[in-house]
């Protein structure tokens, strides 16, 4: 009939995933959100050397992203995840979509991220399951990880002012660690060894630089994050929309 409007397609991951999927779109949302996040830095960190080092681990964390979506092609293409879905079809964390904030808020949130990452992708190489990108991956986080610490024990035994601003950086993003140890629906994960692992290793590094773990909230039952279920903090949508803003203006563009 001549001005019948067909109806919409589904947006891409509108359509309830299987559980194994689910767990895949959750890492993979985390490892783009977080690429895009230290992206940010280009142009701006505080010396040359960094400059490079941020950009080599958001390109790491963006071809884990690739090989990820790359197995969800049931839910749509890599540029389709990453570009066309909504606030609320993204299922990473609240911890990776933090802003940068000052270069210690960036090293805080990549020791607290980096360090759960390695234990979470050795876990999995160790069992056989979860995803083949485990094994790969596990060694691209341990050196974010040991970049991390490295920068996590020179501001904290650093001067009065970097100490500050660690100490600060670590108990602002404190709240939205406890999401990290929520289940990744489809994967048989030890938590208890996972968190156990983590508050080792993280207590260990804090204290050698100095630092203290904060108190508040991480433990206590109370948690900020919700991402897993679509559920973001403001800074994301403002991310999302300007890294969305070139696919969603050129619809169908190709090089």
């Amino acid at each position: 009939m001549s001005g019948t409007v067909p109806p919409a397609a589904p947006s891409p991951a509108s359509v309830p995933a299987p559980a194994p999927a689910r767990a895949e779109l959750a890492l993979a949302d985390d490892a783009l959100v977080l690429s895009h996040r230290l992206g940010e830095w280009a142009g701006h960190a505080p010396v040359l050397e960094e400059e490079v080092a941020l950009a080599n681990l958001a390109l790491d964390l963006l071809g884990q992203a690739r090989a990820l979506y790359a197995d969800l092609e049931d839910l749509g293409t890599e540029d389709e995840l990453a570009y066309l879905r909504e606030e609320r079809a993204f299922r990473n964390c609240q911890l990776v979509e933090q802003p940068n904030g000052d270069f210690a808020a960036t090293i805080a949130r990549q020791l607290l991220f980096s360090t759960w990452q390695e234990l979470l992708y050795g876990q999995l190489s160790a069992t056989g399951s979860g995803h083949p990108l485990a094994v790969k991956a596990v060694k691209e986080v341990a050196y974010h990880r040991d970049h991390a610490e490295h920068w996590t024990l020179r501001l904290g035994d650093g001067t009065g002012e970097s100490h500050a601003r660690m100490q600060s950086a670590l108990t602002g993003l404190w709240r939205y660690t406890d999401e990290l140890f929520q289940p990744l629906d489809g994967w048989d994960l030890d938590l208890t060894a996972l968190r156990t692992g983590w508050d080792t290793r993280i207590g260990d590094v804090l204290g050698r630089a100095g630092l203290e773990v904060p108190a508040v909230p991480g433990g206590t039952g109370w948690t900020a994050g919700a991402g897993r279920q679509g559920l973001h903090t403001e800074p994301f949508g403002r991310m999302l929309a300007e890294m969305q803003h070139l696919h969603r203006s050129h619809p169908g563009a190709s090089w």
